[in-house]
């Protein structure tokens, strides 16, 4: 089988690939174009890359025998993930590989801030000697703010917590009993801005995060305030970070990662001697490269002599018969996963999977990964979510995850059931799947029967029940030119509340969700996007 090695990995990586006799390994030397190398993939069954390289639909298509492809690294944004799953080739990356390495570049950068030193060091190689132009602060007894509590962001505040300073922690998912265990304390964005001395951003990027550091945030800091961010370029606006340097808002930053990778020679950023520059150093560490080397290479192999499945983005960690027996649970799991995490509390303790019926028959693992996979990509917008990594990162989040096959007779022949605690409000949904072609139904919401497809946008509301609320709805939904492709109602007695849920062809504006709040009978409008 040949191995295609695009990107360079570790030589213990290499030599593992190199010394089974099943595997011709090819090592390119230099990084090649989209053009270079589509004829190089014709034969190729495995592909390993860093972030170098991108395999793209056209690299996919130019390569009929691919079955794998793995990526020494966390983040498979190089990668057509999307098309690789269309041709049922597995995508795995190295999930915590870099994690320490990442933490120890952001406290480096973090002291270089501090003490001005890449500064001094260029200073000093220029033959001056300015001992006054370089004063410096203490971390001792400042506050750091952290945005993203997940593994970088964990191994950070321990690092500052030793050196004698304050941490406050922004993350929405991130439990308090877990906070505790950290030694941080648990804030809001706002008092991040207002409170810190220095602030680092380790979360990823997505629609709520990118740009979430711009003008408006800087106005809210601390003036003299120094930022780091080693985690994805673009969550901090380097356009409103350059004025605020300028300006005397910021007294620093550190920056790792960029909009755009390399910065362009005329970068506005380079001219600051404010700002210190690394270019993506996070996992550029022997141990680090090694780690996730051995890691990729020990998942390809396995893979292509035993039909193993680990550290895949795209597909459970399954053989191909179990996963023809559970995918359809997979999809209603994930379904039911993203509808809890959109009606849920933001801070959750618990999530709680029963199955009951066939469904309890089935291997549970998977299933669960696929709730938690729809949970936590809606609730912490999380791109880098598979079902290899979710279980850690509910543990890092410190949502407690609980399995429970149940005997209790229902109306269906399988069901699943999940429930999300935040203290002692609980958020559930359960689904069930129908027909010959095992399509995922939603049946109940919060203990109220419902019928709902699980998908596109839904909207969500509680109402008292009177005659008219229905024909209202209609009526202010087609006035607004938002078409209603199916309803769901639900009461618990006559004259009660109900539960409505309107199946939409498009997202209500902001003034139609404004309107429908107005109605005194109605509560609890949510709008869920499956």
């Amino acid at each position: 089988m040949n191995i295609l090695i695009c990107d360079p990995i570790s030589p213990k990586g290499i030599a593992l690939f190199q010394q089974r006799t099943e595997f011709n390994v090819t090592v390119l030397k230099q990084k090649l174009s989209e053009a270079e190398l589509l004829p190089l993939v014709a034969d190729v069954e495995a592909m390993v890359v860093r972030s170098e390289t991108k395999i793209t639909r056209k690299v996919i298509e130019a390569a009929p025998k691919l079955r794998v492809v793995g990526r020494a690294g966390v983040g498979v944004d190089n990668v057509d993930v999307e098309a690789a799953t269309a041709r049922g080739i597995v995508v795995m990356n190295t999930p915590g590989g870099n994690t320490i390495s990442t933490a120890e570049l952001t406290f480096s950068m973090l002291m270089s801030l501090a003490r001005k030193i890449p500064q001094a060091h260029a200073s000093m190689k220029a033959g001056e000697w300015n001992r006054k132009s370089f004063q410096g602060v203490e971390l001792y007894n400042k506050t750091l703010g952290i945005l993203g509590m997940g593994r970088i962001g964990s191994e950070v505040a321990r690092r500052a917590i030793a050196f004698g300073m304050r941490v406050l922690a922004y993350d929405p998912y991130l439990t308090l009993s877990r906070a505790n265990a950290l030694q941080v304390e648990l804030v809001e964005l706002d008092d991040i801005f207002a409170r810190c001395d220095f602030i680092t951003v380790h979360m990823p990027m997505s629609d709520e995060t990118k740009g979430m550091i711009n003008a408006a945030a800087f106005s809210k800091m601390k003036t003299g305030v120094r930022l780091m961010n080693c985690a994805r370029g673009g969550i901090i606006n380097e356009a409103d970070l350059c004025e605020a340097i300028k300006s005397g808002k910021v007294a620093g930053a550190a920056l790792d990662v960029y909009e755009v990778e390399p910065p362009p020679k005329d970068f506005p950023l380079r001219d600051l001697p404010q700002i210190i520059m690394t270019p993506h150093l996070g996992a550029s560490t022997e141990e680090a490269q090694e780690n996730v080397g051995i890691e990729v290479a020990e998942a390809i192999t396995d893979y292509l002599l035993n039909g193993a499945v680990r550290n895949a983005v795209n597909l459970p960690n399954l053989d191909a018969k179990t996963y023809a027996l559970v995918r359809p649970y997979l999809v209603l799991g994930e379904k039911l996963g993203r509808l809890c995490a959109q009606l849920a509390p933001r801070r959750n303790d618990r999530l709680v999977v029963t199955y009951g019926g066939r469904a309890a028959e089935v291997p549970g693992d998977p299933i669960t990964r696929s709730v938690l996979k729809g949970f936590l990509e809606s609730a912490a917008g999380g791109k880098d979510v598979n079902q290899v990594n979710v279980r850690t990162m509910a543990g890092s989040l410190g949502l407690r995850v609980e399995e429970i096959k149940s005997n209790e007779d229902t109306d269906f022949n399988e069901w699943l059931h999940v429930a999300v605690y935040s203290g002692e409000q609980k958020t559930s949904a359960g689904g069930t799947l129908y027909g010959a072609k095992h399509q995922p139904r939603i049946v109940r919401v919060n203990s109220q029967p419902v019928e709902i497809v699980p998908e596109g946008v839904l909207l969500f509301l509680t109402n008292k029940d009177r005659p008219g609320i229905v024909g209202y709805l209609g009526t202010l939904m087609g006035r607004h030119h938002v078409n209603i492709a199916s309803m769901s109602l639900s009461r618990d007695i006559a004259g009660g509340q109900a539960l409505t849920v309107l199946s939409l062809d498009s997202v209500p504006a902001a003034a139609v969700l404004e309107e429908v709040q107005k109605d005194p009978d109605i509560s609890n409008v949510k709008v869920v996007k499956l």
